[in-house]
C-alpha cells in the first residue's frame, strides 16, 4: 500500500512511531508537499494520505476520511502566513503570490480577501518560498513559513489567527483519507497505519522531548520553538473541528473556490 507523508514539521508527529520505532509492514511511504500528495491521491498514485481540506472537497465522494485525525489550529499557527508590503486591507487589485505547495491555505486566503476585506487581488502562482520581487504580498506555508525572515517594513499576517478572528472558527488544514476503491484490498494495512498514528500521538503526549529531538534532526533549518508549535496544533479530529471544516466547505463552496461538499464519508 502506498501512503503519503506531508514533508513538514506539522505532520511529523503522526509518523514518528513508524519512522523511529516500528515500520508498518507492506506500506511504502511517499513524502512531498501537500499539493504533490493531493495530486497523487486524486490520480490513484497513493492509496492513503493526509490531504488538504480543499482537495478533500474535490474528491469527497471517492475517499473515506479517518474520523480521528487532522491537522488543525485554533487561532495562531505560525506556519501559514501572508507576508505583505502593505496592510492586508490595502491589497485590492494588487499582486499576491500564492504558494504552489498548498491548496487549503490558498482557498483560505481567497475567502478572507473576498468575504472579509472586500478585495479582489491578482493572484500569481509562485514556488514554496516566493520572493516579494514584483509582488505586493506572498502566501507561505509549512516549514517555508517558519524559516521566513521578514525584511524591513514587511507585515506578516497569520491566517489561522485571522480566520478565527473573522469567522469564529478554527482552521482544519488537512484531513487523512483513504481511497474507497482500495479499502477491501488493504483493510488490514489501513488498520495498521491507523494504529501507528494512535501510537505516535501517545508518544507526543508521553515522550514529547524525544519526538521533538528527532523532529529537530529531521528539519534542522526550522529555528522555532517546536514544543510550542506542537501545542498550537490540533491533531485529534474533534466534533468541534468537524463543524469548523463544514463551515469552511460551505463558505468556500458558496464562493465556488471548491466543489460543494454534500457529506463526507468516514472510514
Amino acid at each position: 500500500m502506498k501512503l503519503g507523508y506531508i514533508d513538514y514539521l506539522n505532520c511529523y508527529p503522526f509518523y514518528y512511531h513508524m519512522f523511529e520505532k516500528k515500520p508498518v509492514d507492506g506500506v511504502s511511504i511517499h513524502a512531498g508537499y501537500p499539493s504533490m500528495l493531493n495530486e497523487m491521491l486524486i490520480t490513484n498514485k497513493l492509496d492513503m494520505s493526509p490531504i488538504s481540506s480543499a482537495t478533500c472537497a474535490d474528491v469527497y465522494d471517492e475517499v473515506l476520511v479517518l474520523p480521528d485525525f487532522c491537522l488543525s489550529s485554533v487561532g495562531y499557527v505560525g506556519s501559514v502566513i501572508l507576508a505583505s508590503k502593505v496592510g492586508i486591507e490595502d491589497l485590492d487589485k494588487r499582486k499576491i503570490g500564492i504558494t504552489s505547495a498548498s491548496h487549503t491555505s490558498v482557498v483560505l486566503l481567497k475567502t478572507l480577501m473576498t468575504n472579509y476585506y472586500n478585495s479582489v487581488p491578482e493572484y500569481v502562482t509562485s514556488g514554496p518560498m516566493p520572493s516579494l520581487d514584483g509582488l505586493d504580498a506572498s502566501l507561505l506555508i509549512g516549514n517555508e513559513a517558519m524559516v521566513y525572515k521578514a525584511g524591513p517594513g514587511i507585515k506578516v499576517y497569520d491566517l489561522g489567527k485571522l480566520w478565527l478572528e473573522k469567522t469564529g472558527f478554527p482552521v482544519v488544514f488537512a484531513v487523512f483519507a483513504v481511497r474507497e476503491n482500495v479499502v477491501d484490498k488493504y483493510r488490514e494495512k489501513i488498520g495498521s497505519v491507523i494504529e501507528s498514528y494512535h501510537n505516535a500521538l501517545e508518544c507526543l503526549k508521553n515522550e514529547k522531548s524525544d519526538l521533538i529531538a528527532e523532529a529537530v534532526r529531521k528539519y534542522p533549518d526550522v529555528e522555532y520553538d517546536i514544543d510550542e508549535y506542537y501545542n498550537l496544533l490540533q491533531f485529534e479530529f474533534t466534533d468541534d473541528l468537524k463543524e469548523a471544516l463544514n463551515f469552511y466547505f460551505k463558505t468556500a463552496g458558496d464562493l465556488e473556490l471548491i466543489r460543494k461538499v454534500e457529506r463526507l464519508k468516514y472510514f
